[in-house]
């Protein structure tokens, strides 16, 4: 890896790590970043998630130091991501490059275009609704987000945020908290797995993570209160942009 390798990379995951703790959706453009700088796919798919689990990890910490934290809900949700994360880890192992290239491609533009959507129905002032029958769907959505999470990890936040608003009517912070926890809990399993079958580039993943930790320290104290929608219209124009390259030029 080059300086200049090295200085994206940080770069790319400063700005991820906010938007990873902020709405989700920062592996749709690190994920590609790193099969354009020449790693194979389960590779580029693996050594990311070093990133995401130190930002998420940083982040959960974050959220802690202001109260927000939604116990024992998180830890029912996070056992069951994890399962699923499992199954979706040893598909992402098994699939050709060229595939996996497409898939994320299409994928990165399904979940651009769910943003432009909006499906995020939380309002404010809305009562938080924690039933036992909420509570087992929301459990059972996370098994299959899990799967997802496990396969290709890009864009799983967006669709957690969506589920925990939806059934829910959590607020902003006590989602992304949610979110944060569960994507670490889940996502050190991914990277173990990683690891055993030899796919990990360490000194790409670790120079990311500590552009994504910062990231993720900074957002998880200053999103508290505040708006993303800033933010999801620049991931917006960048993921499109970086989905038309993977698709055609890759």
């Amino acid at each position: 890896m080059t300086w200049i390798e090295a200085l994206m990379l940080l770069a790319a995951g400063l700005f991820t790590g906010v938007i990873n703790t902020l709405a989700g959706g920062g592996s749709l453009i690190t994920l590609p970043l790193f099969i354009f700088m020449g790693l194979p796919s389960v590779e580029a798919n693996a050594s990311n998630r070093i990133g995401v689990f130190l930002s998420s990890l940083v982040a959960v910490g974050g959220f802690k130091s202001k109260g927000v934290f939604v116990f024992p809900y998180v830890l029912w949700v996070s056992i069951s991501a994890l399962i699923g994360c499992i199954i979706g880890t040893f598909f992402a192992l098994d699939i050709r490059g060229e595939l996996f290239n497409r898939i994320l491609a299409v994928i990165m533009v399904l979940v651009m275009t769910l943003t432009l959507l909006k499906p995020y129905f939380h309002k404010n002032g809305i009562t938080e609704i924690f039933t036992q029958k909420r509570k087992a769907l929301s459990i059972t959505v996370f098994f299959f987000l899990g799967i997802y999470g496990g396969f290709i990890q890009a864009g799983v936040g967006f669709l957690m945020i969506a589920t925990l608003t939806t059934i829910h009517g959590l607020n902003m912070a006590k989602t992304n908290s949610i979110k944060t926890f569960v994507i670490v809990c889940y996502t050190i399993v991914a990277l173990g797995i990683f690891w055993w079958n030899d796919h990990i580039r360490w000194d790409y993943g670790l120079t990311l993570a500590a552009g994504n930790s910062a990231g993720g320290w900074i957002a998880s104290r200053w999103s508290v209160g505040k708006d993303d929608k800033w933010i999801r219209l620049i991931l917006i124009v960048t993921v499109f942009g970086l989905a038309i390259k993977l698709w055609f030029f890759s």
